[in-house]
């Protein structure tokens, strides 16, 4: 008999689910509640597993992609939200301990009103603001006006800024004297100051009033109006510019609409379930993609959200944690070192969720972190032009006669509903068989709608309607995503493609470090190229033994670095996300190897 893919899309929240801890007995979302059905075309009775899985994930991002016609923008649905939960706690931070849904709504339409004179004529505005319930109501307040939030990377320095500012054609930039002056920040050239401090104290008790009256009746289209959108909002209007870390480049400005994000928060929110209960810790800055989607996943499914706008303050957090009974941690595996290093077992004691993204989760520093404070991290993986989410590891399912793992040690989970991802051969992109390592495109609603000013790179970029994220990639047999390098962190040296990260964890192994000590780039060579060059942070007398280590556990010779090649630093180059800063290693490896290379 022939297999036929099937695929059910959004059955989970339906009546027929255990959503909220409730089955049938439970009120749906909306009456009536859609589930989309999806067939696909009979295949042979001896198909291989991997390829039904390849077509029923198929079948679910076409179905994602049929929401669209019943969602809406991000802003409706956390105006629904408020109303229907208003004593909920929202947000807080260290000048705000507890803002409700109800105050927060209210806040950010006095926001908008406040703003619409300086507001007026544009279309994109500049925010530079650290985590923060002010950052959050500011982005809120963008959303309700119509207008698209562009959150500045105030670690990118001045030509970081400056590039996002003349791409999105900033006038003007919301932001803190207070902030400004503490992280010893210019404003970009070109821009107007709009002072949070200043825009807080003009909105008077008649303001405040009025803010009220409209989060508490307002039809949508009027609070729009109120607010200063110029027209009706669609869903598939952009909501927001998020620019590259510019690690590797120029920042590239990624166009994310309503819909992009509001895919990516409902197939994030059938992996984790949350509610009211729960409090994540907002560390990463908006400007980050997972801290913007964060905000909306927060707002939009009743979890609290607290910040802190300093991520490498371990001390401050680990109180947070326990003062506030945060149950989610999102951080970097450099953030999670840092907290390893720092924080308590019990300051950590209500954490049920800690996920770990942007940059590859090592085994050893997972196992640390495990054994110090009984949660073992979940690795995801994801894009700015995703949304930034792709695949994500969950918590195991248990119950009598069921267990089914959620993660797998070593790979970034499985895809996330609604979204199909494909390895394929980096030439000819044809798909390749699970266990072979290739480079991995992703399709679904949540890919952005391109790169701003740049269609060539947004041509480059998609292939057929598929994203080409640049990653190289393995899928094995269940469907886990394993990640093991970047196609940018290749060399080719002598004709054969040498891959940093592999380089990399062989010497954090060699040197049983687990917080990392090595970062490594390539330089100019004028005979084969290019170069390994290694920046580190150890004793200098340790290399001899941690190179003979690597060269004995059975790399090429020509994945072993020379001892001459490695630079000490006294702290890896990082970005504010906690990405490492690639053009910042390549930069500093190449001044000192040539500046030696000249004096011999």
């Amino acid at each position: 008999a022939p297999i036929i893919p099937v695929n059910l899309d959004r059955v989970w929240g339906s009546i027929c689910s255990r959503a909220r801890g409730r089955f049938v007995t439970k009120v749906p979302e909306r009456i009536p509640y859609p589930v989309t059905v999806s067939y696909g075309a009979p295949l042979p009775p001896e198909t291989p597993i991997h390829e039904v899985r390849r077509a029923v994930h198929e079948l679910g991002e076409a179905a994602a992609r049929l929401r669209r016609e019943d969602r809406r923008p991000l802003h409706h649905l956390f105006v629904r939200a408020a109303r229907r939960h208003p004593f909920d706690f929202a947000f807080g931070d260290a000048t705000r301990p507890r803002v409700s849904r109800l105050r927060a709504l209210s806040a950010s339409i006095a926001l908008a009103r406040a703003l619409r004179p300086s507001w007026s004529g544009q279309e994109h505005v500049g925010v530079l603001l650290p985590p923060s319930v002010a950052a959050a109501l500011v982005n809120l307040a963008a959303a309700l006006s119509g207008r698209v939030s562009v959150n500045l990377n105030f670690t990118a320095g001045r030509a970081g800024m400056t590039s996002a500012v003349r791409q999105a054609g900033l006038r003007t930039v919301l932001t803190s004297r207070a902030f400004l002056e503490k992280a010893k920040l210019d404003l970009p050239e070109g821009t107007r100051p709009i002072w949070i401090e200043d825009l807080a104290a003009s909105v008077g008790t008649a303001g405040h009033a009025a803010a009220f009256f409209l989060s508490l009746y307002a039809p949508l289209r009027l609070l729009e109006r109120a607010c200063g959108a110029r027209r009706r909002v669609f869903v598939d209007d952009v909501v927001t510019i998020i620019f590259s870390s510019g690690s590797t480049g120029e920042p590239k400005g990624v166009l994310l609409s309503h819909f992009n994000v509001d895919a990516n928060v409902e197939a994030v929110a059938q992996v984790f379930h949350v509610d009211q209960h729960d409090r994540v810790l907002g560390i990463l800055p908006l400007f980050h993609s997972f801290g913007y989607l964060i905000l909306w996943f927060a707002v939009n499914h009743r979890m609290g959200v607290v910040f802190h706008p300093n991520p490498l303050d371990a001390g401050a957090i680990g109180d947070l944690v326990q003062r506030h009974r945060i149950t989610i941690l999102v951080a970097t595996p450099t953030f999670l070192q840092l907290y390893l290093r720092r924080c308590t077992p019990a300051q950590f004691g209500s954490l049920r969720i800690v996920l770990a993204g942007a940059e590859k989760l090592s085994e050893r520093l997972a196992q640390a972190f495990e054994e110090h404070f009984g949660v073992r991290p979940l690795e995801g993986y994801g894009t700015t032009e995703c949304a930034p989410a792709i695949a994500l590891s969950a918590l195991d399912f248990r119950a009598p006669g069921f267990y089914q793992p959620g993660s797998r040690r070593g790979f970034v989970g499985q895809p996330l509903p609604g979204v199909s991802v494909r390895v394929v051969d980096p030439d000819t992109l044809t798909p390749l068989p699970p266990g072979s390592p290739g480079m991995l495109l992703v399709k679904g609603p949540n890919i952005m709608r391109g790169y701003l000013g740049r269609d060539d790179l947004t041509a480059k970029a998609m292939h057929d309607g598929w994203y080409i994220t640049g990653d190289i990639a393995l899928m094995d047999e269940d469907g886990f995503v394993r990640i093991t390098d970047r196609l940018s962190r290749f060399s080719k040296i002598g004709g054969e493609m040498v891959p940093h990260g592999r380089i990399e964890e062989a010497l954090q192994d060699a040197a049983g470090a687990s917080l990392q000590v090595f970062a490594v780039t390539a330089v100019p060579d004028e005979r084969k190229g290019e170069r390994l060059a290694v920046l580190h942070t150890l004793d200098e007398a340790l290399l001899p033994e941690i190179v003979k280590r690597v060269a004995a556990a059975g790399l090429p010779n020509l994945f072993v670095p020379r001892l001459d090649h490695f630079v000490k630093v006294e702290r890896l180059p990082l970005l504010g996300t906690g990405k490492m800063d690639l053009r910042e290693v390549k930069r500093v490896a190449t001044e000192v190897l040539s500046a030696g290379a000249g004096q011999t």
